[in-house]
């Protein structure tokens, strides 16, 4: 087998990602409840008792509020770096000592047969990450929750065979919305999140074209419209030089269920 992965649920409403290699189940984030992130693994056939850990990107609510909970109930250890730890302690309650693990970012580790690099990005969380994940000749990059994709950050997803990209708001939905403008701000900043444009530029200048599967995550209910993102980024694309749908295949995620889970 080489590596799974689904996206559990993506949006302000909740963020949880699975990944399964031959030796590892893990999570990315928990931002539901425990008996939803219970329930959306057992609609892709997979125990809640088997999760092996849970990665943390950062410590905001919808990507931690069920950790803490399904750490308690069935064991299970929690990864983040020592500042996420520190924000979120108070969010989760009381974890087992031993299931406290404190990585570091831009410093890659390895459980079992996944290798794994957490690396900075731009969100205002106190040490926020995303995730490249390596099994066997398998590369996959989690990126969401960032308002700036720096060349350093481009260099470190490129090549993989999987992208999970945030593609949050539509510009002209978001500015013309209903958001308070503190609101507004906070999302357009380099510390908030991208837009459908933004998510095709980095995908323009990451893709190569051979083959590669996008899902675009994060999608805003308020400032966004699946299709809308969708056909964003694929026109963007196509005008980059790349055929999407023959060389490179674009999905979504979704905020109220799972996608299909995606064989690499």
């Amino acid at each position: 087998m080489g590596m799974k992965y689904c996206s559990l649920s993506s949006g302000s409403s909740g963020n949880c990602q699975y990944i399964e290699t031959d030796s590892m189940k893990i999570l990315v984030d928990g931002g539901l409840s425990g008996k939803r992130i219970e329930y959306l693994l057992s609609s892709i056939d997979v125990s809640i008792q088997d999760i092996d850990c849970i990665l943390v990107t950062h410590e905001h609510i919808d990507h931690v509020k069920g950790v803490g909970v399904i750490s308690r109930r069935y064991d299970i250890p929690i990864l983040a770096n020592e500042k996420t730890w520190l924000a979120m302690s108070k969010l989760i309650g009381n974890i087992d000592h031993k299931n406290i693990k404190i990585i570091e970012t831009d410093k890659a580790f390895q459980l079992k047969d996944l290798g794994i690099y957490p690396f900075r990005i731009f969100h205002d969380a106190a040490d926020p990450v995303g995730y490249c994940f390596y099994h066997k000749n398998i590369k996959m990059s989690i990126m969401t929750d960032t308002g700036w994709v720096n060349e350093q950050m481009k260099s470190i997803i490129k090549d993989s065979n999987l992208y999970v990209i945030e593609s949050n708001h539509d510009l002209k939905m978001l500015k013309e919305g209903r958001y308070p403008w503190h609101l507004k701000k906070r999302i357009l900043s380099n510390r908030g999140h991208l837009s459908n444009l933004d998510a095709g530029k980095v995908l323009s200048e990451v893709l190569r074209g051979n083959g590669e599967t996008v899902l675009l995550a994060h999608l805003s209910k308020e400032n966004n419209i699946p299709s809308l993102a969708y056909e964003t980024v694929h026109r963007y694309m196509e005008e980059c030089g790349l055929n999407v749908n023959k060389d490179i295949q674009l999905d979504l995620t979704y905020r109220d269920r799972a996608t299909r889970v995606y064989a690499l």
